[in-house]
């Protein structure tokens, strides 16, 4: 390097050097430059808290500061940015401010800088000043997009165990009180409430099924939380007032059901709130369970329409239900329903076979048919409604001799 070139370097050193005594000098008044040009020119700034409000001040003014320290030494390369601007704010703050507002944020900060690059810099170098603002800038932006990527990541991970410990906190019965705040924490706010449980096909990628469970309950806008057992999945869905409240539970599980892998998949009852859904999601995994026993049954399937199959595997909340439903009614109606309906299931549901038994005219027991199937809602001359009614009847007697 000849004299010249000496000489051009030292006095381009010269010019940075005195550069970053005026920079250092007007650091707390570009801060509070930057943070008075926010208030004036974004108006998600002035809805903020006065906390965070506080926090983004802090992150621009570390912005001047870390940009006057990495101009002071041009040789150390690429500036750190995301550990010496970004670190100064709390994880928090990316929930409160999108990466288009940093965005917004960014350029109002580099705005106030450049609108006084010439009273900033030393004389001749207000082109070496503007090229380092330009620099900078750019890295802000990257390490803008890495700490959301980063954030966003986390974020994922961390709601998806706390979904996961929903939904095992559902499905055991414990720790219900705490659910409405963890709910709130992943954005929860829907009622009505159902469950949807299916299993995962052999090969299928855990991660992907339940990503395009949450996707497809999103965007029917529902609140979804959804976790795994093995090759069971289990999605707990916050309805809102997309469907009327006598299509439901079906009518929320419809577009989730093809989702699933092959096999049954079962819909919980209706709750009225996450506290409550754990009733929801404890009937929808016993119907899964017990659904091998009706081969053909819809899909999806209503957990009560399992009730039979429930009762038969150890379900004694479904047993209560079958004869709290069924039995007790009839029961209540008097004798000839239960003793007409005990009659026609033995008869092979024959009208004419039951009225003879009965000394009653045919249309007596039609009369008495219908009555049943009014007051339980499934009907003797059906196949399946038969059979439930048969299942109910049972459970309900033995029921009764149990209590003596």
């Amino acid at each position: 390097m000849n004299t010249d070139e000496n000489a051009g370097t030292d006095e381009q050193e010269r010019v940075r050097a005195e550069t970053v005594r005026r920079l250092e000098r007007s650091m707390g008044t570009l801060g509070t430059a930057a943070v008075a040009r926010m208030e004036e020119r974004l108006g998600w700034f002035r809805r903020m808290s006065a906390q965070d409000r506080s926090w983004v001040g802090l992150v621009a003014q570390s912005g001047v500061a870390a940009f006057v320290d990495w101009f002071r030494n041009p040789r150390r390369g690429r500036p750190a940015i995301t550990v010496e601007v970004f670190g100064t704010a709390p994880r928090e703050l990316t929930r409160s401010v999108s990466l288009q507002q940093t965005v917004d944020m960014i350029r109002v900060v580099i705005d106030v800088v450049e609108g006084q690059v010439d009273e900033l810099a030393a004389p001749g170098g207000a082109q070496q000043l503007r090229e380092a603002v330009l620099r900078y800038t750019r890295e802000v932006a990257f390490s803008s997009a890495k700490v959301y990527a980063r954030a966003a990541e986390a974020r994922g991970a961390w709601d998806a165990r706390l979904e996961a410990l929903i939904v095992d906190a559902l499905l055991h019965g414990d720790r219900e009180d705490g659910l409405q705040t963890w709910g709130s924490a992943l954005g929860w706010s829907l009622t009505p409430v159902i469950t949807v449980a299916g299993e995962i096909a052999e090969g299928d990628d855990e991660t992907k099924v339940l990503d395009d469970l949450r996707a497809a309950a999103r965007r029917l806008s529902h609140d979804v939380l959804a976790g795994t057992q093995g090759r069971r999945v289990v999605v707990v869905v916050g309805v809102g007032e997309r469907y009327p409240a006598e299509d439901l539970p079906g009518a929320a599980a419809e577009p989730l059901a093809g989702l699933f892998g092959p096999g049954p998949v079962v819909v919980g009852p209706v709750v009225p709130d996450l506290r409550s859904a754990g009733e929801s999601a404890r009937a929808a995994v016993s119907g899964l369970r017990a659904a091998v026993a009706w081969p053909d049954a819809p899909r999806p399937v209503s957990a009560a329409d399992l009730l039979p199959e429930r009762a038969f595997q150890g379900d004694a909340e479904a047993r209560a239900q079958l004869v709290r439903e069924v039995y007790l009614p009839l029961a209540g109606a008097g004798s000839p329903l239960l003793d007409t309906l005990s009659v026609y299931l033995e008869h092979a549901s024959s009208l004419e076979a039951t009225a003879r038994m009965l000394f009653v005219h045919p249309n007596t027991v039609r009369y008495r048919l219908s009555r049943i199937a009014e007051l339980t809602g499934h009907t003797p001359s059906d196949g399946r409604g038969s059979f439930v009614l048969r299942v109910a009847v049972a459970l309900g007697r033995l029921a009764e001799a149990a209590d003596g």
